[in-house]
């Protein structure tokens, strides 16, 4: 199969890709169709790998309002509304839900989701319809499951039976949240328990780490030490760490060098962060965002998750990436025209590096798996400002979602 006129990711030039056997085969400015090749001319749209999420929660998917609205607004009142709704869960229920969720992430480009399951619930529901899951969708989507201790791992009963558990069962990733643990003792033990699971059983850690406004919740230098020391490094995510953005700067210009040191990915959920944090502030308010542009600075792997899908943390939400990185780049002041031009790569080639996807498996090149999205706009500047919609997804030269173009009608 040959598709023509791709513009791959905001290249100058557009060029021909020839795709055999779900594997890219030829990437050139031009190549001639064989006789019977089917031919498909994208006529200068942007091309570019499939969109990464990588962090959201996928058991609490589309729950908002049962069994009842958080109407604080604020994480904690979020974690006591799932507490009551996951007493109620099945296999059904959760598959039901997150074939829909998934369904709706793949019309928005998306192939690869590391989605963290909570594993505070001694029956392990969710945890054991997501393997199934995992299995079930392997064609279309690619999950990522991480052990997640939502009401802490020292600070709930059997907390540490269950993540051996769910590291037994065969998750891809350990998670812990130090934030929530009853003191800043249990925070460390947590911490040092999930990085020794992980690396007995040879898992990546990604931690909940810090999602809070306290300038004093510190689980960051902890990770990033255990990352550093174990030689986990890359292999470990600090997602949200919301409280940085509290941290005085002194403070967090010693940090920043721990963090090169370690290694470790950074996952910023700006838009539910925006909406969770700063709710005991008055007034000025915190945006409650990591800091994005000075890790990226630092040369710190940093993605974008949409974190949460209608849930009890977030009402709203379509599971569009794109809207993460608009409203992320607003928050975060990352509005230079090269910050915009680059910032497709927060959901694609950072995402891959905070999933160890191996580097020989994603984007294009020769031998690759056929794996890309074509937008209807020939820059990723035209895509974001205007929201183009992603025409179609292929995976393995299979085309997954197919959009027609639109072309609205303005009356006056």
């Amino acid at each position: 199969m040959l598709f023509t006129n791709l513009r791959i990711e905001d290249a100058e030039t557009p060029c021909d890709i020839r795709v055999e056997d779900g594997v890219f085969t030829a990437i050139e400015e031009t190549l001639t169709p064989r006789e019977g090749e089917e031919v498909v001319d994208w006529e200068g749209r942007l091309a570019l790998p499939p969109i990464i999420e990588s962090h959201v929660h996928l058991d609490s998917a589309l729950t908002a309002g049962d069994p009842r609205w958080n109407e604080s607004g604020t994480l904690f009142e979020g974690i006591e509304v799932w507490s009551e709704r996951k007493r109620t869960l099945t296999v059904e229920d959760v598959k039901e839900r997150v074939h829909r969720a998934v369904r709706q992430q793949a019309r928005f480009g998306i192939q690869y989701v590391r989605t963290h399951v909570d594993v505070t619930d001694p029956d392990l529901t969710a945890l054991t319809a997501m393997l199934e899951l995992r299995e079930e969708l392997k064609d279309a989507i690619t999950l990522q499951i991480v052990a997640f201790p939502q009401e802490g791992i020292q600070s709930f009963p059997d907390g540490e039976a269950l993540m051996r558990r769910a590291a037994g069962m065969g998750v891809d990733v350990i998670g812990a949240i130090p934030h929530f643990e009853f003191t800043r003792e249990y925070s460390v033990d947590s911490l040092n328990f999930a990085c020794a699971l992980a690396q007995e059983f040879d898992l990546l850690v990604d931690v909940h780490c810090d999602e809070i406004d306290d300038e004093a919740s510190r689980g960051l230098e902890t990770l990033a030490t255990r990352a550093l020391e174990m030689g986990l490094r890359d292999r470990v995510t600090a997602s949200h760490t919301t409280a940085t953005h509290s941290y005085n700067n002194a403070y967090f210009t010693k940090l920043l060098r721990l963090l090169t040191m370690s290694g470790i990915n950074f996952v910023s959920n700006p838009l539910v962060n925006t909406h969770l944090q700063g709710r005991a502030d008055t007034f000025p308010k915190r945006r409650g965002v990591t800091r994005v542009e000075e890790l990226t600075a630092a040369g710190i792997n940093v993605s974008f998750g949409q974190d949460d899908i209608v849930d009890p943390w977030n009402p709203l939400g379509t599971g569009n990436l794109r809207d993460v990185v608009f409203n992320g780049l607003h928050v975060t002041q990352m509005m230079g025209k090269e910050q915009i031009d680059r910032s497709y790569r927060f959901i694609t080639h950072n995402a891959a590096r905070t999933l160890h996807l191996d580097p020989e498996s994603y984007g294009f090149g020769v031998g690759r798996p056929a794996r890309f999205i074509v937008l209807d706009a020939p820059t990723w500047y035209e895509a974001l400002s205007f929201n183009a919609p992603v025409l179609a997804s292929y995976r393995d030269g299979r085309q997954l979602v197919r959009t027609q173009p639109s072309t609205p009608e303005i009356l006056f």
